[in-house]
């Protein structure tokens, strides 16, 4: 008989779509409002599930390793990449570093972005008592380059759908930086508060990555798709 940590573990990982599992890579599909990593919540986490769910399923003794590569915000789900050997997450974080490993992302913005296709470059600045996020001056000692490419795939009733390649990895990034141009994300409060309201779950998803697999050399490509849900549904994905 399982035990209820087991059962709590299974119950958690049954939310959790695998898309990839090979000895170097673990690509799953990440809830909306799931944390990355343990904070001070205390709520499950996705690293400390998928490493008790291998744990379980390989009857692995002692620790598991599972290395995190990338991030995404708690209310963001979508598609993410760990690491099942220091090796992979050394290759897989080195492709992080030089840019090369590929990140799209789908969003909701409030109004329309013009020009409808183009490149946002900002610099950003975390405050990490509130963990917040402000667009600073270059000259900033604190700020840190932050740049992105969209392009509005469709329009409906004031909120459009946008595809984001994002080129830089900051905290908050597309949210902070589509706030400043006058189109927050639908749902966000933080950064859209005067357009959105309590309650909402924030349109932002992590459709797409790519990168290279850190043992064989050949291009990765893993897609996940928004929920069928108020205002994802307005559009067609």
């Amino acid at each position: 008989m399982k035990n209820n940590n087991e059962n709590q573990i299974l119950k958690v990982i049954s939310s959790i779509s695998v898309l990839y599992e090979d000895n170097h890579l673990l690509v799953v599909e990440k809830p909306v409002n799931m944390p990355v990593q343990e904070d001070a919540s205390g709520d499950p986490d996705l690293l400390s599930v998928l490493k008790q769910d291998i744990k379980m399923r390989y009857q692995k003794p002692g620790n598991v390793y599972l290395g995190l590569v990338h991030r995404l915000d708690r209310p963001t789900g979508g598609v993410m990449v760990f690491a099942k050997t220091s090796k992979a997450a050394s290759r897989l974080s080195e492709q992080v570093r030089s840019r090369s490993f590929g990140k799209v992302y789908l969003a909701v913005l409030h109004g329309v972005p013009e020009p409808g296709k183009g490149r946002l470059e900002h610099y950003l600045a975390k405050n990490r008592t509130d963990n917040t996020v402000r667009v600073v001056e270059p000259s900033d000692p604190d700020g840190k380059h932050a740049i992105l490419e969209y392009q509005v795939l469709d329009s409906k009733n004031s909120l459009s759908l946008v595809q984001v390649d994002l080129l830089t990895g900051r905290s908050h990034q597309i949210r902070v930086q589509f706030a400043a141009t006058g189109h927050p994300l639908y749902g966000d409060q933080k950064y859209g508060a005067h357009k959105n309201r309590a309650g909402q779950q924030i349109a932002l998803w992590a459709h797409e990555i790519r990168f290279l697999h850190p043992t064989k050399k050949e291009g990765m490509i893993f897609v996940s798709h928004p929920p069928g849900k108020y205002p994802w549904n307005l559009f067609s994905l």
